[in-house]
């Protein structure tokens, strides 16, 4: 398929995507994660819920095509992309890790964090696909079925930011236990400096106690995670009632049409 033309708001959407990614995984953001759950979860609501559909709507239709449709690819996606399976998939693997036991075993291990990282990230594309992706033989959702489809996705996505959110104590050894931070520490800050960081405690670099960080991560993880999916929303449900509007302005006129009379032809004068 023979590459076209790029528009300027897709080239847009793709920079911020790169741009977020950026920040967020090799920035500050990265390191600061470490420090304070907070940080953790306001790097994960970008990554997971910000960057992908920006990163879907930065892509040219003639491009996705020409990935998506290669032989053994084509099916695979196809499969991972069908809504219901998306929805499961990232939600339950986005509640998966954040169970205290995995997430400290995961943030404690380099190969298996940066698996666990682009296998989340893999997923929310393939959630986020149905809802924004721009090629019209991949529309699989009605209007109507994308207002539920955000709406379940909201659902799926509670039970873990309330686990988070409602305890009274800190879930996690990797901010709270000084070994265990180190560690996971050692994954992102030279090894240099893990041996002068061993002699301090995670909380001399959070101003907040343990329990309040954690809590203020899952509130933050719920306030983006709201605005992004009200956004979607409204743009789903504007572009559903202009559509809607212009069915109505192209639809022919059916109301029955008024009698005619028929024309009158000047009468023949008689013949003599």
């Amino acid at each position: 398929m023979g590459a076209e033309a790029v528009n300027r708001k897709t080239k847009a959407y793709f920079i911020i995507s790169m741009v977020l990614l950026y920040i967020c995984k090799g920035g500050p953001v990265d390191l600061l994660g470490h420090f304070m759950f907070s940080a953790h979860m306001t790097q994960m609501a970008i990554v997971y819920l910000v960057i992908p559909p920006l990163f879907i709507l930065g892509i040219p239709p003639w491009l996705a095509r020409s990935v998506i449709y290669v032989k053994g690819v084509k099916h695979v996606f196809k499969f991972f992309t069908k809504p219901l399976i998306a929805l499961l998939l990232f939600n339950g693997l986005f509640s998966l890790y954040h169970i205290p036991l995995l997430f400290d075993f995961i943030k404690t291990n380099m190969m298996l964090h940066g698996i666990v990282s682009v296998v989340l990230f893999i997923a929310a594309f393939c959630m986020w696909w149905p809802l924004v992706n721009q090629l019209e033989e991949e529309q699989t959702l009605s209007s109507l079925k994308k207002l539920g489809y955000i709406f379940a996705d909201g659902v799926l996505l509670t039970p873990a930011c309330a686990l988070i959110i409602f305890a009274n104590h800190s879930l996690y050894a990797t901010y709270t236990d000084s070994s265990a931070w180190v560690q996971a520490l050692s994954l992102c800050v030279p090894p240099s400096m893990i041996a002068s960081l061993g002699q301090l405690a995670p909380e001399m670099f959070n101003t907040l106690p343990p329990v309040e960080d954690q809590q203020l991560g899952g509130v933050i993880m719920k306030i983006i995670q709201e605005i992004v999916y009200g956004t979607v929303l409204g743009f789903i449900f504007f572009q559903w009632a202009r559509k809607e509007r212009e069915k109505d302005t192209y639809m022919p006129d059916f109301t029955e049409p008024q009698d005619i009379k028929p024309k009158e032809f000047p009468s023949t004068p008689p013949l003599n």
